[in-house]
């Protein structure tokens, strides 16, 4: 609201309340007039019969013309008349004062209508500020007004305004760490491909035995190389998804597929049951890659002659899916951090660097999903995910 809408909507209220003011102090003046003259015409009666006692009769019978009645004491009222019978009566001033209050009334709300609907104006329009901000629309500048929400409103900008730069330094300060990692991931991988060269030239005079343990450990190494890389693309939201509706199941089957030897090298069985048709909005490659480090997670962590189970369903609102393995569950301790960046377990026995569920965690979150894991009451560690419809 402006400065000239206060003006009118205070002269509004002023005016509202000096007219129901007004209407009761008429009704009260009207009360007393009436009574100031009953008592008048009444000392006027009294002085006339006392100083002509013959008039009594004469008065009685003038007084009598007019319909008057009882109400007060009084000559007058020995004779049966009362304030109510002189000027005015008593509901035709009851009915001016109550015109007036209702008039006073009706423009008080008026008035407070007006007020209210100016107020739930500028309420909403801070409202729709607030969500088109939160909904990423940027350069929105409000239209400078003099109201009593004008110190709300600056508040706001200024605090929009703060958060704006605080997410653009945000943003380039992880685009430099998603940019720096990138750039010692590409500078790690050209000596560890001459150390590679030189290992295959090296079996030919040492032999394999002399060779396999720093084999093992380029291996090692390149992967994280190629960890490191698609962290840098996640962090720098480069990753690319091609998201299309795919069945579950075809998801399972397919990393289950790829794992197959190495379950096999471990002794160790996958369970994929078809429990019908459910699809999910996401990149094939990309969800079965996260699906891939969960089902080998569980792997490390089960014995030999055991499995690793799958189970999926499907409600109005998502569609879960569940890995779970048959060993002694997640140590207590490790359960809040299981998905951070190069974290392993105090009892891990993998020789990995701790990148698959982080990796597993992102890929999943940035397809409109969630992950949790949590351990069964009887035993065993279970990786729950949930793909939202919408």
């Amino acid at each position: 609201m402006s400065k000239k809408s206060n003006i009118k909507i205070t002269v509004l209220f002023v005016l509202s309340v000096s007219l129901i003011v007004a209407a009761m102090t008429t009704y009260f003046l009207t009360l007393y007039y009436r009574h100031v003259c009953f008592h008048i015409l009444g000392g006027f009666c009294e002085s006339m019969i006392e100083n002509n006692p013959d008039s009594r009769q004469a008065v009685l019978e003038l007084l009598k013309t007019q319909d008057f009645h009882v109400t007060d004491e009084n000559i007058l009222s020995n004779f049966g008349y009362y304030p109510s019978n002189l000027g005015i009566t008593d509901t035709t001033a009851l009915c001016i004062a109550v015109l007036v209050f209702l008039a006073g009334g009706i423009l008080f709300l008026f008035t407070f209508c007006y007020w209210h609907r100016k107020s739930d104006a500028r309420i909403q329009e801070l409202t729709r500020y607030l969500e088109k901000i939160n909904t990423g629309v940027q350069g929105l500048v409000f239209e400078s007004s003099d109201d009593e929400f004008s110190k709300l409103q600056d508040e706001i900008y200024k605090t929009v305004t703060e958060l704006y730069q605080t997410r653009e330094e945000a943003l380039t300060a992880r685009n430099n760490f998603a940019e720096n990692l990138s750039n010692i991931a590409h500078q790690l991988k050209t000596p560890i491909t001459s150390i590679s060269l030189t290992v295959q030239m090296a079996k030919e005079y040492l032999g394999n035995a002399h060779t396999a343990e720093i084999e093992r450990q380029i291996n090692r190494l390149m992967n994280l190389v190629e960890a490191l890389l698609l962290l840098s693309r996640i962090d720098a939201g480069t990753l690319a998804f091609d998201r299309k509706s795919t069945d579950v199941f075809t998801i399972l089957s397919l990393a289950s597929d790829n794992l197959y030897e190495l379950f096999i090298q471990n002794g160790v069985l996958i369970d994929v049951p078809e429990m019908g048709e459910m699809n999910i909005n996401v990149d094939l490659n990309w969800t079965m890659e996260a699906v891939m480090n969960l089902m080998k997670n569980c792997m490390e962590a089960t014995g030999t002659g055991t499995a690793v189970h799958c189970s999926y369903e499907k409600n109005p609102l998502y569609v879960q899916i569940r890995i779970w393995d048959e060993g002694m569950g997640f140590a207590k301790e490790d359960l809040p951090h299981l998905f951070e960046r190069f974290y392993r377990g105090k009892k891990t026995k993998n020789t990995g660097i701790g990148i698959g569920l982080s990796l597993s965690k992102a890929i999943i979150e940035m397809q409109n999903g969630i992950i949790r894991a949590f351990n069964f009451p009887n035993g065993g560690a279970c990786f729950e995910i949930r793909f939202y419809t919408s």
